[in-house]
């Protein structure tokens, strides 16, 4: 107990001697006789969790403790520890609903075209902000919830930091460092630079098998073949986030913010195919051997600038313009070797996007209760796009196959908001957001499937959220939401143009399990009503109980309709061709729990309150149905019935060392997409774990591991007769890194 005591008092030092620094200013200041001096109290530190508990509505925050503690190279990486929120395919995904019904921010404005997770190093990162109901400040395109990046802001005194690491996966390693320089010069001026740069090198081992009809036209015969192979990805990239920052008075700034990042990557695989047994011996594979190489580039550049005044003590402004623009190019070589016929066929393309974006709020305190702000956003996007397909050095389907297309949208936003304090239990914020989507595109209207199309969505959204304290001088919060949110489909889906499924020659026809697709420009946005309840208990010493429950109604919901077998006009066979569709509706619901805290609070009588050891966990119960879809496993696409968080923080005391380690498992499920069609997806299991070494106090080594026990992941696509089936199998490995960080 002792040496606790004297551990509490040596990180209570910085604090009184700052404490004692203010009363020697006061006591030297001229004051008249009067007047007391002001009272002098020391606090500690806000955590994260003391961020959560003051916000007016319910949002989650994690900062550098977070954003560090692993050594991360990724943000994704970072992400899927957190509660509620699993990442597949890239795809950040919130309530176990897919990348679309989850809203990515940067800055509080919408991630550039193209940005990718896997684009941004966490050390270019202050906080993650994850709110589950929309806000009327932000868009409401955000069904499932909104992940807002806050990139790092200008530091109050010098902050030099340097990381050098080594990662491995596979077959060799790569290397990742980072630098950020940060400082206040005169005039009010402050900037940061950091700059990250990194590679990655992936291989997974794949594996496959596929039943189907090989004809269309001769149902009779079967194809039955299974596939071995891999795929490796590889490439590298850097990324810059620098800001300016410029005090011109005591409640006026403005500020500069710029984000660029570069990629080069490369994908190359081989895949053998097999002929089963029950297949029919007058059916030959068309290709037994298949290799593809896949290089490109990606860049993306953004500018805002923002200014912030303060009229007062009961009004201020907040103006914000940016412009950004980016783009990517790739080459896809396929050669199959061993079938009928040799193909080499070779898929290039381009694409590019550029953005522009205003938007302004005003907010004034209307008597002692009321804040209410009004504002508006406009957004300006474009998209050039091109791509060409040469097979045997002929052009596959010129014009219509990725014919060159121009896609504009133009977004339009007002709206208002008030933050009521009723009393010392009960707080309220009402809002309603209009929002305006218009897409418009542009092709060769003398091909078949032309891009050319416009469409307009228009929603407008209530909000409401409450906060109720069950004792006014408590920690604790009761949260409830009524919101309306919404998720406006994409210019790929609105696109009547066909994308021919090269895996099938279009001489013989394709099969339901390889399909072509087609654009649906008479696609209406889904819209959804949500109810948000949650019981927040904040501990004495920082930690947290959390248990809420949600509810979703979903109209208009977009899916994929089941495979239609056709005759096209880009094929001298009929075709399986798919297209997305609305439904009438969805719901969704689930059960979301979160504890974190110290060991010896959370469980007093198993811990001594000194015990340096930290525990999380949070599980997630989903269901969900659509109305339209038959049978018992009719839930959302790629929603797990369940996910399980947990994990440990662990600090020596006898040596300068930290360790813990990180957990997530999710069942295997299966939903059912049509009336003729179900997908079946693997379970998922993951730990990750670290262990840092302060070597002194500049210099820290970290050793970390990412995807430990990984089972085999994939999916197995069947039909209503059982006897179509589609089954796609890999396996991933871990991730080992060591950092070493050093500060000046």
């Amino acid at each position: 107990m002792k040496t606790f005591t004297l551990a509490s008092l040596l990180l209570l030092c910085p604090a009184l001697v700052l404490a004692q620094q203010e009363v020697d200013r006061a006591s030297t200041s001229p004051t008249p006789s009067n007047q007391q001096l002001d009272r002098v109290s020391v606090t500690r530190q806000q955590t994260d969790t003391d961020l959560r508990r003051r916000e007016p509505v319910a949002k989650q925050l994690y900062g550098r403790d977070e954003l560090d503690k692993y050594g991360d190279t990724q943000l994704s990486d970072v992400l899927k520890r957190l509660p509620g929120i699993n990442v597949s395919g890239g795809q950040l995904r919130m309530r176990g609903l897919g990348g679309a019904y989850t809203q990515i921010l940067v800055n509080g404005e919408p991630a550039p075209p193209g940005f990718s997770l896997d684009n941004l190093n966490p050390a270019q990162v202050e906080r993650l902000e994850v709110t589950k109901a929309p806000t009327a400040d932000q868009s409401a395109q955000a069904i499932a919830g909104t992940l807002n990046i806050i990139l790092k802001d200008a530091p109050r005194v010098v902050q030099k930091d340097l990381r050098l690491g080594m990662s491995y996966a596979s077959e060799k390693p790569v290397i990742n460092a980072g630098f950020t320089y940060g400082d206040r010069i005169v005039g009010g001026l402050g900037f940061v630079l950091p700059i990250s740069v990194y590679q990655w090198n992936f291989k997974n081992e794949l594996d496959g098998e596929r039943l189907t009809n090989a004809n269309p036209v001769a149902p009779a015969v079967r194809q039955h073949v299974s596939s071995e192979g891999y795929d490796r990805a590889h490439g590298r990239g850097i990324n810059v986030s620098p800001r300016l920052n410029w005090k011109l008075g005591d409640d006026e700034t403005l500020s500069l913010q710029g984000f660029f990042v570069s990629n080069r990557f490369r994908n190359e695989g081989e895949n053998t195919l097999t002929k089963l047994a029950d297949n029919d011996a007058s059916y030959t594979p068309r290709a037994l051997n298949e290799t593809t190489h896949n290089r490109g580039t990606f860049s993306a550049q953004r500018v805002n600038l923002q200014y912030n005044n303060r009229f007062g003590e009961d009004r201020r402004i907040e103006l914000r313009a940016g412009a950004g623009s980016g783009g990517a190019d790739f080459n896809f070589d396929y050669e199959g070797r061993g079938g009928l016929v040799p193909i080499q066929r070779t898929t290039s393309g381009e694409n590019r996007n550029r953005n522009a974006t205003l938007s302004g709020k005003y907010s004034q305190y209307a008597g002692e209760a009321h804040t209410v702000t009004v504002g508006g956003e406009l957004e300006r996007r474009t998209r050039d796009e091109q791509r060409r397909t040469v097979e045997n050095g002929n052009d596959l389907l010129p014009g219509i196959e990725g014919q060159p297309f121009n896609a504009r949208i133009t977004r339009t936003a007002f709206y208002a908001q008030d933050e009521w304090e009723i009393n010392k239990q009960w707080s309220a914020y009402f809002g309603v957001r209009h929002e305006e989507l218009k897409f418009q595109s542009e092709g060769d209207r003398d091909f078949v499937g032309s891009s050319d199309f416009q469409s307009t969505s228009k929603v407008t959204t209530p909000l409401l959220h409450l906060n109720f304290k069950p004792d006014p001088k408590g920690r604790d919060l009761v949260r409830a939401s009524l919101t309306r949110s919404y998720k406006a489909p994409d210019v790929q889906q609105l696109i009547n143009r066909p994308s021919i499924n090269t895996t099938e020659p279009l001489a013989f026809g394709n099969t339901r399990t390889t399909p072509d697709r087609t654009g649906n420009p008479e696609l209406k946005p889904e819209l959804a009503t949500g109810l948000d309840i949650a019981y927040e208990s904040y501990l004495p010493a920082g930690g947290l109980v959390s248990v809420g429950v949600f509810h979703r109604r979903i109209t208009n919901l977009i899916r994929t309709d089941q495979p239609r077998l056709t005759t096209v006009p880009w094929a001298p066979t009929q075709r399986w061709v798919i297209t997305q569709i609305n439904l009438s509706k969805a719901t969704t619901q689930g059960l979301e729990l979160e504890v974190k805290g110290r060991a010896g609070e959370l469980f007093p009588s198993l811990f001594d309150p000194a015990t340096a050891l930290s525990l999380r966990a949070s599980l997630n119960v989903y269901r969900s149905s659509v109305s339209d879809i038959p049978g018992s496993n009719n839930r959302l696409e790629g929603q797990q019935p369940w996910q399980l968080n947990f994990g440990a923080d662990y600090r020596l005391k006898s040596l300068p060392i930290s360790m813990g380690f990180s957990a997530q498992i999710a069942p295997d499920y299966e939903v059912q997409q049509s009336a003729l069609q179900s997908q079946e997806t693997f379970p998922a299991r993951s730990v990750d774990a670290f262990a840092m070494m302060q070597v002194n106090k500049q210099d820290g080594v970290r050793v970390s591991v990412n995807g430990l026990f990984q089972p085999k992941q994939g999916n197995r696509v069947t039909f209503a007769d059982l006897t179509d089936f589609t089954l796609n199998e890999r396996k991933p490995v871990a991730w080992w890194s060591v950092n070493w960080e050093h500060k000046f």
